[in-house]
């Protein structure tokens, strides 16, 4: 399929990009990240596979599975005859995906980019109602869901979404339709900057907010930290628990493997220990996972299980001196830590073997820039803490909303962490500078969770902050407030616990839930949550 001039376009994403004034600055200041005007990033990165490796060479493997780049690309051009074909998407259209770590998954999400439109992959654990908020906003045309997780998309509000199962049984599963079409198709002729996906991330107020990133955007991430600071080879083998639906996921399980020709394991549910003996059974070399999960690998004493490792990659949280310590002498392995963020696509902050400084996240990857800044946007000294700013080829571009003024100040993106950087231009991380909370790599908005608590007969009021824990780095704190004729026990606290996992999703439920008088709030009646994060930084010391 090809796009001729008289095509129609959907142009609902490249309509609703923020006024370029409020874009941050781009910049692109290696020769590798020279694209051109006319790019498709899923045919630079599957089709020219196929063409320079062969379609025979192993590509994504599961504890049952293995597909070659063969195998991927006519599934995945397949998927893009369905769409257009059957369910008449055009350029432009934004798809929905939902489903756990699967070959379908990323088979999808190809078929989706070859066609031209938008991927918006989405958390399989999100209910209904986060499943509509996404729906409102993105407003996708279909969604193509593992016939597992139906059930919530079903229930969600989302009116003239039509769904296109996969996995299952029925005459009109997406496998059975696949499988009745040509295994060629030709990759849609789009603009380097158009926009390829939308990754949502939980804004402070409990409201989504969609990121859009373009085709160039998508392989920058791989000409950068991964070319530079993963160095992958085309004999390695990735693997990692971090869903497709986060960038971090999406770029160390897809991108980073696919652009050098190497495979992905992917695994749809895994324990740190199942983690550890799948790398060890299938000569995994490449692991994505958060901090958590190492120290978990250590406590389970599965440790020697990754001795066919040779890099391995932390981000989602920051990672403790003691934990890259403990897991450098149990393993020999250095964990390269890094920072990301969804606005950024992927990690900006990182550093690997030698130029590792136990603590630190380290420097700005090759073709960024960071600083850190005070309130008006000044340089502070180094030694002194302030708001981390970044700059790169990838940056903020929010879909139709006003926190677009929030990240991007003077060109810059403001991620909303407080860091030190040391003389040697070193980034150390101090804390996060807003209400998002961090836990086990997950964010999760206190508000959102707030919201989801208040809506149990028992609760008054509620505020929701992060707390210090030794396992997870943060866990979602709730301070609650009972009605009168309610008694603040553990009964109490566990049913609120499960409703909260029956409303959103169960990984933002409160695990530590404290029954107070009162809360904290200004004369205008705001929450001060400040006041609720030192209560719960006191508690924990």
């Amino acid at each position: 399929m090809e796009l001729s001039p008289s095509a129609h376009v959907d142009t609902f994403c490249r309509d609703r990009l923020p006024a370029f004034a409020l874009w941050p600055q781009l910049h692109f200041d290696l020769q590798e990240l020279t694209y051109p005007e006319r790019l498709n990033c899923a045919g630079r990165l599957l089709d020219d596979a196929v063409e320079r490796w062969g379609a025979d060479r192993p590509c994504l493997l599961t504890p049952a599975e293995r597909w070659t780049y063969g195998d991927l690309l006519r599934r995945a051009n397949q998927v893009a005859r369905v769409l257009t074909e059957d369910f008449g998407v055009r350029p432009g259209n934004r798809v929905l995906l939902r489903g756990p770590n699967n070959p379908w998954l990323v088979a999808a999400w190809f078929g989706v980019l070859k066609a031209g439109c938008v991927a918006v992959t989405t958390m399989p654990l999100l209910r209904a109602a986060e499943l509509a908020q996404l729906h409102e906003i993105s407003l996708p045309a279909v969604a193509v869901c593992d016939h597992r997780y139906l059930e919530e998309l079903q229930a969600a509000d989302a009116p003239g979404l039509q769904v296109i199962a996969y996995g299952g049984s029925a005459a009109d599963d997406l496998v059975a339709r696949c499988a009745a079409k040509d295994a060629t198709f030709r990759t849609v002729d789009t603009a380097a900057d158009d926009v390829a996906l939308i990754a949502f991330t939980s804004g402070t107020t409990g409201r989504p907010k969609a990121t859009l990133h373009f085709h160039r955007d998508v392989l920058a991430n791989a000409d950068t930290f991964s070319r530079h600071i993963v160095r992958p080879r085309p004999d390695d083998v990735f693997t990692g628990t971090p869903p497709l639906a986060f960038t971090f996921g999406l770029g160390g399980l897809v991108v980073f493997p696919l652009y050098v020709g190497a495979a992905s394991l992917l695994l749809e549910q895994a324990t740190p220990g199942q983690l550890a003996d799948h790398v060890a059974e299938h000569g995994v070399t490449v692991l994505f996972t958060a901090p958590t999960a190492y120290r978990a690998i250590m406590a389970a004493g599965k440790a020697d299980r990754l001795a066919n490792l040779r890099r391995c990659v932390a981000a989602g949280e920051a990672l403790p001196a003691q934990v890259w310590e403990d897991f450098h002498a149990a393993t020999g392995l250095r964990i390269i830590d890094g920072i990301g963020a969804t606005e950024m696509l992927h990690v900006f902050i990182s550093a690997a073997d030698d130029d590792i400084r136990p603590g630190s996240t380290g420097r700005p990857v090759p073709g960024y820039r960071a600083r850190v800044v005070d309130e008006t946007g000044e340089p502070v000294p180094d030694g002194e803490p302030g708001l981390l700013a970044v700059t790169g080829p990838t940056g903020c571009r929010y879909l139709d909303d006003p926190r677009q003024t929030t990240y991007v100040k003077n060109g810059w993106n403001i991620t909303g962490d407080t860091y030190i950087r040391d003389a040697e231009g070193y980034f150390w991380y101090v804390a996060r500078s807003d209400d998002m909370i961090v836990s086990s790599g997950y964010n999760i908005a206190g508000p959102e969770v707030e919201k989801a608590l208040v809506t149990h007969p028992y609760v008054e009021d509620c505020g929701v902050v992060g707390a210090p824990d030794d396992r997870r780095g943060m866990i979602v704190k709730a301070y609650v407030v009972l009605k009168p004729e309610v008694s603040g026990d553990e009964v109490t606290a566990k049913e609120l616990q499960d409703h909260v996992k029956q409303t959103i999703a169960p990984y933002k439920y409160p695990r530590a839930i404290e029954f107070v008088a009162d809360l904290p709030r200004t004369i205008n009646g705001k929450l001060q949550r400040a006041e609720l994060r030192k209560h719960a930084l006191g508690a924990a010391s």
